[in-house]
Formats: structure tokens, sequence, C-alpha cells
């Protein structure tokens, strides 16, 4: 019997049973189908955190004070000249409080910045302009609103207008174009001032933050141990503890990328044990179609069949099982897939490898648990088979 003939044999054998060959295939179809939806929205979700992280801006290194420590202006500038991997620095003094615009209000963090903000932080102005060193130096008192801040005090808050902040008056004098959310954080819901001016109104020269831009991606590390043992110096402490942490885009990702794949590992063994379970399927309903097909098995043989064809027409019949149920699965994952993120409100992202490997699966599932079946109705006695009923 040659292979033609196997395969055509295969798929009267599939039509045949319609019902019973969906129930045996189901089990496959949920295990790659579970392969594909899981792999393509855990690389869209990866994507996007990778994506997110890139936004908080260029070779971003955070450094937060340490519960008992307090970082000012002054350290600021003590890393600029101190730490050549670092090409920008900036303070941050943040504080949640009340912006009005005529009878609008709005509860929102102002932060005090200088004028590198923009680029550390990769902002954009929507228009009008942004903080100036001249504005830093004179203790003007100008504000710039995030998109969130503008929209929320009426969309309309012109140039030059004035808003209050903590009781004082500021001029408007930009509005920050949209850069969304990133791990759960607005970032258009901010209004930006002078740093020295923040000193002024919230009366304190504590940083909430010091933003670091490093000169290059090759240099964030090394930015990062520069600037800890600065400002352990200038910071020392009795206690033996750091007197800042320091985050940096690497870590954030490393982060992130040791979750994602401790989450694939997890949902992959339960794909895996989906397919184990199809798998099973298919070797039971094949040990019941070589007692049904005994008898035919016998006038196959008797007709000059050898054993090594019976073998491989059950095989055949087998991986076509199996091979079907991963087609299917394909599809089927790819619509959970486009569900799923639709409702999570996240990206996914087609992976042509999960689908050959989804399917490379699904055929060594129907080789490995069709092969027991086929070998035994290979081993069959001719006579033994052609008397059964």
């Amino acid at each position: 019997m040659t292979l033609l003939e196997s395969l055509r044999t295969a798929l009267m054998t599939v039509r045949t049973n319609r019902l019973r060959t969906f129930l045996t295939m189901l089990g496959v179809m949920i295990g790659v189908a579970s392969v594909i939806a899981l792999v393509s929205i855990g690389q869209g979700a990866n994507s996007q955190v990778i994506s997110q992280v890139a936004g908080l801006g260029a070779n971003l290194i955070t450094v937060l004070p340490s519960r008992g420590s307090e970082l000012t202006v002054d350290d600021v500038k003590a890393i600029t000249d101190r730490v050549p991997t670092v090409g920008r620095a900036v303070p941050s003094l943040s504080s949640s409080t009340t912006v009005k615009a005529g009878s609008n209000s709005y509860d929102t963090n102002v932060e005090g910045v200088t004028e590198n903000m923009m680029e550390v932080r990769s902002y954009k102005l929507a228009y009008g302009r942004f903080i100036t060193a001249d504005d830093v130096n004179a203790r003007r008192r100008v504000a710039v609103l995030g998109q969130e801040v503008f929209n929320q005090l009426g969309g309309g808050v012109p140039l030059l207008a004035e808003i209050i902040i903590n009781g004082q008056p500021f001029s408007v004098i930009g509005v920050l174009a949209p850069k969304g959310a990133t791990f759960g954080r607005n970032q258009d819901d901010v209004v930006f001032i002078p740093v020295s001016t923040a000193e002024r109104v919230f009366k304190t020269t504590a940083l909430s933050a010091i933003y670091l831009s490093a000169r290059s991606g090759e240099d964030a590390g090394l930015a990062g141990a520069h600037t800890m043992a600065v400002l352990k110096l200038r910071h020392p402490r009795s206690d033996g503890e750091d007197p800042v942490r320091i985050l940096s885009q690497d870590q954030l990702l490393s982060a992130m990328s040791s979750v994602s794949r401790t989450m694939a590992l997890f949902l992959g063994a339960v794909a895996g044990i989906s397919l184990l379970v199809g798998g099973i399927g298919i070797m039971n309903i094949m040990l019941v179609s070589v007692t049904e097909r005994t008898r035919e098995i016998g006038i196959r043989m008797a007709l000059g069949a050898r054993p090594r064809d019976i073998l491989a027409q059950f095989l055949i019949e087998s991986v076509l099982l199996s091979v079907l149920g991963g087609l299917l699965g394909i599809v089927l994952g790819v619509i959970a897939a486009k569900v799923v993120s639709g409702l999570m409100d996240t990206n996914y992202v087609f992976s042509m490898i999960a689908v050959v490997s989804a399917l490379g699966f699904a055929v060594t599932v129907g080789l490995f648990f069709g092969g027991y079946p086929a070998w035994k109705a290979s081993r069959l006695d001719p006579i033994v088979a052609l008397r059964h009923d």
C-alpha cells in the first residue's frame, strides 16, 4: 500500500466517524490554541512593556532617596560634575495638590524640574514652550500642563493664562503632547514648574527623585554604580544602608522579563497538559479503532499487506487527527488571542515560530500516542483477525 493510498484510507475513516473524530481532536485543538494564544499575548505584552520602558526616557536612571535620607539640588550638581557617564541630570520635587483655572479645579501631581526634563524623560510639546534655565534661575511662576490636566481644566486653557497652584498664581507657558500611561501611572497627569519655584511653593528642598540620562545604554550600569558611590560619600549613614535606590531601564526590563518567563512556563505547562490529554484521547480512539477493524486488518493482510503497511496506515490516521486538530487549534488560538487582547486592552503578536512549533508538537503527539495502537494492529495474526466478528 502506497503512502497516498494510506492517506486516502485515513481521510475516509475520518469522514465516516465525524463526531468521534472531532471529539478526539478536541484535546489537541485546545492545547495548540492555548500555545498560540499564550505566545501571541505574551509576546504582545512583552513588546508593550519594552515600549513603555523606552517611553520613560532614553537610557533613563531613576535615583530615589531611601528612608531617612534626603536629596537636594546640590546632589544633582555633584552627579553631573563627578560622573562622566551621565549626560544630563534633572531634579524632581513633586507634591500632590489642587490646580485651579477659573471655575475648574483638579487634583494632580505638581513637579518642580529643570530645563532638561523633556529630553531626559522623552516628553514632547503640543504647543508653547518648556521651562528654561532662566525660569529656574529667576524662580519664575510658570507652568507646563500635561495633557490630562489640560483636559480636566476645561481643555481651553490658553497660553499665559493664570492658574492657581497651592494658592499661588502661575502663568501657563506650554502644554505637553499626550504620552499615555506607564506601569499604571498616567504620565499626562502632571504639571511642571521650575524646581527653584517649587522649593518656595512647597517650602522644602528635599527632592522626590533625580532623573539621570546615561550617555549610552552600555554606560547605564557604570553610571548607576558611580552615582551610588558619589551619593554615599555625600550622605554617609551609620546603619550601613545605601542612601538611595537606583533603578535603571535594564533593571526594569530584566524584572519584567523574569515575570514574563515565569508566567510563560506556567501557562506553557497548562497547554502541555492539554496536549497530553489530547494525545491520550487519540491513543484511546486508535485502540478502539484497531479492535473495531480487526477483521478489516485480517483481510488486508490476506491480500498481501505487510505489517509495516498496517503500521503506516494507523500511524497516518493518528497523525492526521493530530494535524487536523492542530490546524483548527491555530485558528482558534488566533481568535482567542484577538478577543483576550481586546478585553485586556493589550497587544498581541502573531508568531509563525509558535505556529510551526505547535504543528510540530501536534505531529509528535500523533506519532507518539498513535505508535502503540499502530504497532498492535501490525502484530495481529491474520488468521485470528479473519475469524474476528
